[in-house]
């Protein structure tokens, strides 16, 4: 049966499969409760809501006997770092550069667990990112890698490219033994990260991960983060990028997760004229979609004023006037980076002071000591 399995997740383009047991990660509650306690999962309270389940997976599902973690490879075909210094373009997080793949793993994940379902007579349960379920920590039970300084999943046949899924179920399989760290000295994630978000080896504080402060936060991005984040609107590659193990990353095999061109780096400027409508039909199918418009033209505001182009200052300008106080905020914190004294005064005569949001008339307050 684990043959089947095996040719049939390759026949779909998962890259690797390996097996484990509910219990074969016994230190995870108290791994997840000690992270939770101090507060680095930030905004994201659904971590905390199901962490009995997350932590294990009998909470989850009673039933499962054994679980199948699965991996699929989005192997960038470009370099993610170099967008960095085009500062007139965006950078947008290579699996966020196609289509969801929360869409494409779970129809697959399903395909698979159906044919396990019908062949082994099993019940199955599958999971892609949309439940309670620690993927990383069961993928490197179940032996696909490990979870590097990064915290991410590294493999040393596939390196640190990968989408995870997993297939719980109530078949019995030999659990297959758990991957090993194969780190060493090195430390480039560690040091690469802009704004400090791995302060320890093999711990995330994701109240400092530009990932998190573009996808998740839902407000004002600290100020003492933003010159870090860069370009970057929607994620960072950066910890993932310089993962020496790369060099052992496979293409994609599934076409439908091929990037899309018009994401590689987009102008800043189409970006900052964006509407709802027009953000809609920009990043239909993508995961950028699910941040929604507002969210995002705050990175974009962001990275416009982090540009040095005093050209795109009246894409800012334009954004003053926004229907949404988080845009207008960062608006006012790009304009404040690009204009001189008295062109910034100008502005603050005419939009500053009637604004009527608080967070925005601080961010006025501020630029304008600044100017």
């Amino acid at each position: 049966m684990r043959r089947l399995v095996e040719d049939r997740a390759r026949h779909l383009g998962f890259c690797g499969l390996r097996i484990t047991r509910p219990d074969r990660v016994p230190d995870l509650p108290e791994r997840l409760a000690q992270w939770l306690s101090e507060g680095a999962h930030g905004t994201m309270a659904w971590m905390e809501e199901r962490a009995d389940q997350r932590a294990r997976p009998v909470g989850l599902w009673p039933g499962v006997r054994s679980i199948l973690v699965l991996a699929m490879s989005y192997r960038p075909e470009e370099d993610p770092l170099a967008v960095l210094a085009r500062r007139d373009r965006a950078a947008i997080a290579a699996y966020a550069q196609r289509r969801d793949y929360h869409e494409v793993l779970k129809g697959k994940l399903k395909e698979l667990g159906g044919f396990l379902s019908a062949r082994g007579d099993a019940r199955v349960k599958v999971f892609c990112d949309t439940a309670p379920v620690m993927e990383k920590a069961l993928a490197e039970a179940a032996g696909l890698g490990w979870q590097g300084k990064h915290t991410v999943l590294i493999s040393r046949e596939a390196g640190n490219w990968l989408l995870l899924g997993a297939i719980y179920t109530s078949a019995e399989f030999a659990p297959d033994p758990p991957g090993q760290d194969h780190c060493g000295s090195c430390r480039a994630c560690l040091d690469i990260c802009p704004t400090d978000a791995l302060p320890a080896p093999y711990r995330l504080d994701a109240r400092r991960c530009i990932s998190y402060l573009t996808i998740e936060h839902p407000g004002p991005i600290p100020a003492e983060f933003r010159v870090a984040m860069g370009n970057r609107v929607f994620g960072c590659d950066d910890c993932l990028a310089v993962c020496p193990w790369n060099k052992f990353a496979r293409q994609a095999a599934e076409t439908r997760l091929a990037a899309r061109d018009d994401l590689a780096a987009p102008d800043l400027r189409r970006l900052a004229a964006l509407d709802d409508g027009g953000f809609r039909r920009l990043f239909a199918g993508t995961p950028v979609k699910r941040t929604g418009r507002d969210r995002f033209l705050r990175n974009v505001m962001i990275a416009v004023g982090n540009s040095g182009e005093p050209g795109l200052a009246d894409a800012a300008v334009e954004r003053l006037g926004d229907a949404s106080p988080l845009v207008r905020g960062m608006a006012v914190w790009a304009c404040g980076r690009l204009l001189d004294g008295a062109a910034f005064a100008e502005l603050h005569r005419r939009y500053g002071a009637g604004e009527a949001d608080g967070h925005v008339r601080e961010e006025w307050a501020l630029a304008s000591r600044r100017a």
